[in-house]
């Protein structure tokens, strides 16, 4: 095979590579893209439902990787529902499936990062109004069920995208503030060092996803916000009247 041949055949196998990658990427984007993942989840609560009342952690790959989850809240009865570099939208689009069945106490949701993020770039002012869907979505089933939204995590990878995830942040906070079983936990202080800049420490290799070091870090600030509101439910209790007449606590903002 001659030279100009060889350009020829290389060109056209990084074309076709770039395509590859580029539709991959944009499935991504797609909810039809997360319906196995789903599927699974579904199939593993044919075999072994969750207790109803269960604490459901969901959205990206921030979740999804924490594999120690259950024993880093015990003994609250926790369950993970994160999948992959899904955005607020999908987590929005799938609650029927693997949120609101379980009747679950309390939501914790991490989502977002992906959102703001190449190749999407969406506003932050989108990510709210995402996540409003998701809050009008649950509470219309579920008035009582307690959500709380993990702050946007700044990371070493997208650093220069810190401005939009500290406003979506912040909108999202001041969200929180106006309704009731609503509120932010904000990781996102703790994991900055004396400069202000993301602790390398508390990723893996790819400046991006969590380290074992980073969940024991949102565990410490995560835990004693739950424990501060469910540690006296009974495992498997559904919430509903229970937690204002067993505990005495009034749902609403103080």
């Amino acid at each position: 095979m001659e030279i100009h041949e060889l350009v020829w055949l290389f060109l056209a196998i990084l074309l076709v590579s770039c395509a590859i990658s580029g539709y991959a990427i944009w499935s991504m984007g797609q909810v039809w893209f997360w319906k196995r993942a789903i599927d699974r989840f579904e199939e593993s609560d044919r075999v072994r439902p969750p207790q109803p009342g269960v604490i459901v952690f969901t959205g990206s790959s921030s979740v999804r990787f924490w594999k120690t989850l259950a024993q880093d809240m015990a003994p609250l009865n926790v369950i993970n529902r994160g999948f992959g570099g899904s955005q607020m939208a999908h987590v929005t689009y799938y609650a029927t499936k693997i949120v609101l069945p379980y009747s679950p106490s309390a939501i914790v949701v991490y989502a977002g990062e992906n959102d703001l993020s190449w190749p999407w770039h969406k506003a932050p002012e989108t990510v709210l109004n995402d996540f409003q869907k998701f809050v009008d979505l649950v509470h219309a089933q579920l008035p009582s069920t307690w959500i709380y939204f993990i702050s946007i995590k700044p990371t070493p990878r997208r650093w220069k995208q810190r401005l939009k995830q500290r406003h979506a942040n912040q909108i999202i906070e001041d969200f929180c503030r106006t309704k009731p079983n609503l509120q932010f936990i904000d990781v996102s202080a703790a994991m900055l060092n004396a400069s202000g800049k993301p602790r390398r420490d508390l990723f893996r290799w790819d400046g991006l996803h969590p380290s074992a070091r980073c969940y024991i870090l949102w565990r410490s600030i995560m835990q004693p916000i739950l424990l501060e509101q469910f540690a006296n439910l009974p495992s498997g209790t559904p919430l509903g009247p229970y937690l204002g007449s067993k505990l005495g606590t009034d749902q609403t903002k103080p």
